[in-house]
Formats: structure tokens, C-alpha cells, sequence
């Protein structure tokens, strides 16, 4: 049986198809209505639990406690306990988190540009 000959528009889709898997994987991690707030939030000095929570506002204890797991699980933050009593959580910005600041900086100076544009403000 010969082997099925590839057209080379077949194989320019599949390159294109396997290009998205980083932007996919890198969405993954930062999407969604949380991550960004959680994670300026706790760069900008809010590290423990109740902290993070009122300085993003309308999040729930549940969905926190779950994304701040997801940005544990991607190395954007650590979570540190300590060994007093009371025991004491606290979240950290991880080295890894460097290499996300121009990406939230983009997407805000984005974001912007696009308010302007939809609003003309």
C-alpha cells in the first residue's frame, strides 16, 4: 500500500494548528475573568488569603481558592506556610511570574487603546 501523499495546503494547516499550541497553553494559564486580578493583586503587595480576596472585590472564596491552586500548579505563585500557631498562608510572586509583567503590560496598554476605540474616549 503506498503512503497517502500530503497536500502541501494539508500540511501549511497542520504547521499553522501546531503554531497555536503555545498561544493556546499560554491562555490557558492567564485567562479567564481572575488570574491577571489575582496575580497584580498579590504582586502589588496583597499576600494572604482575605487580602487578595478584598482587593479584587466581587470574587468568591471558592473561585479564589481554586485559581490561586491553578497559579500555584503553573509556578506564578508560591504558597508559603508558616510553622507558627496560628499557622499563616501566604502567596508570593514567583520568579517565573517575571516573564508574565510585559504580558499583562501589553495587554492593558491593549486594552486601553481598544476602550478608546470602541468608546472614543
Amino acid at each position: 500500500m503506498k503512503p497517502e501523499k500530503v497536500s502541501p495546503r494539508k500540511e501549511q494547516f497542520k504547521e499553522c494548528i501546531n503554531s497555536l499550541y503555545p498561544i493556546r497553553d499560554a491562555l490557558e494559564v492567564i485567562g479567564g475573568k481572575w488570574r491577571i486580578q489575582i496575580l497584580i493583586a498579590i504582586r502589588t503587595g496583597n499576600h494572604r488569603f482575605t487580602a487578595i480576596e478584598r482587593a479584587i472585590g466581587d470574587i468568591s472564596p471558592r473561585i479564589l481558592s481554586k485559581e490561586l491552586k491553578i497559579l500555584q500548579e503553573n509556578r506564578l505563585i508560591v504558597r508559603e506556610v508558616s510553622n507558627t500557631y496560628p499557622v499563616v498562608i501566604t502567596y508570593k510572586w514567583s520568579a517565573h511570574a517575571d516573564s508574565i509583567t510585559p504580558i499583562i503590560t501589553v495587554l492593558n496598554d491593549w486594552g486601553i487603546h481598544h476602550r478608546k476605540f470602541l468608546f472614543g474616549k
